[in-house]
């Protein structure tokens, strides 16, 4: 029996901005634990848009949200923003990582955020998942002392700092070579194939969807595709 860490259902948006715009149109999917998800489609399709709704961080929308067998729906911001920090690991297209901190201090905060543990138990952790990407002997450097791709892999360290029940990526790989893609890429199977990860992420790259388990693909605000790999 497949445990769902997220489920969407009949989510629909409207920008009310340029008139009345239905920009998410009936969307409903569930995630399982340990897939690799992957959400495609063409610029402007709104996978974007559904990714911020997904992770919490948009409330403006009809329909049901469930995170690890929670309803999202009606809870506070305080109440979300903790959901976030526990549950949700992020990666975005830019790494987002702070300059002025070292790598082994940008992976611990947002473990220090959440406050469970202790300092040093946090550096350890934080030390150990910089090892399963292979970078641990860069954690005294600074980010700007790494190449896109090393950025990109202590941003997913950081991500997962927290044990988060799900990894979500916005365009994970868009701003690297087809190199370093590639290796970020990989990281990903690892974390989903190894350690049993549930990932979803959006992306415009084809390649990479195709190697995912399940494929979402979306046009025009609706899912036109579900493709399950079994």
């Amino acid at each position: 029996m497949s445990v769902k860490v997220l489920e969407a259902e009949s989510i629909n948006k409207y920008f009310h901005t340029a008139g009345h715009m239905h920009v998410l149109k009936d969307i409903s999917f569930s995630v399982n634990a340990g897939e690799f998800t992957s959400i495609v489609g063409k610029s402007g399709c709104g996978k974007s848009t559904l990714l911020y709704i997904l992770s919490t961080m948009d409330t403006d929308f009809t329909g049901k949200l469930m995170i690890d067998d929670q309803v999202m729906n009606h809870k506070t911001e305080a109440q979300l923003a903790s959901v976030r920090n526990e549950k949700i690991g992020f990666v975005f297209q830019f790494h987002y990582l702070l300059n002025e901190f070292s790598v082994l201090k940008n992976v611990m905060i947002p473990g220090l955020k959440l406050g469970r543990l202790s300092t040093e138990e946090i550096e350890y952790k934080a030390i150990e998942k910089l090892k399963i990407f292979g970078i641990h002997d860069q954690a005294k450097k600074f980010p700007n002392q790494l190449s896109g791709g090393q950025k990109q892999r202590v941003a997913i360290a950081r991500a997962l700092i927290n044990d988060p029940i799900i990894i979500m990526g916005d365009e994970p790989t868009g701003n690297l070579d087809n190199k370093n893609s590639q290796i970020v890429f990989e990281l990903f199977k690892e974390l989903s194939a190894t350690y049993l990860q549930t990932l979803l992420i959006v992306t415009h790259d084809m390649e990479f969807a195709s190697a995912t388990d399940h494929i979402i693909e979306m046009e025009d605000g609706r899912i036109l595709n579900h493709h399950q790999k079994h």
